[in-house]
């Protein structure tokens, strides 16, 4: 732990020492002062190869496929009887209470239990 807060301590004074003024302009300094670098010719690219075209034999036809015969028409659906459901019963809805009843006291002292208290001393 002291190793890490020394770590961190250290970190810190290296940040506030390179974050100071004569460092910031030692740093613009350096960026103004370099000359400008010479373009670096690049040889001239390749140039790309022309590939031969393929010839491709031509796709096999497929033979012609015989008419199917027609479907036969699906005779009309027998109607079916129409459901009834029975009558819900109607039960009243049970009345609300309007007055509640007490919540009773809840006792304050808490009461000694006879195998957890200790044993009485001679």
């Amino acid at each position: 732990m002291a190793a890490l807060k020394h770590c961190f301590l250290l970190s810190i004074i290296i940040a506030l020492s390179l974050s100071s003024f004569e460092m910031s302009m030692a740093a613009r300094h350096l960026l103004q002062a370099l000359p400008p670098m010479p373009k670096v010719a690049l040889p001239p690219m390749p140039s790309i190869p022309t590939l031969p075209q393929a010839t491709l034999p031509p796709l096999p036809t497929l033979p012609n496929q015989p008419t199917l015969p027609k479907l036969p028409t699906l005779p009309p659906m027998p109607a079916a009887p129409k459901v009834t459901l029975p009558p819900l019963p109607s039960n009243p809805l049970p009345t609300i209470p309007t007055t509640f009843p007490s919540i009773p006291n809840i006792p304050s002292t808490i009461p000694t239990i006879p195998f957890l208290s200790p044993p009485p001393s001679n």
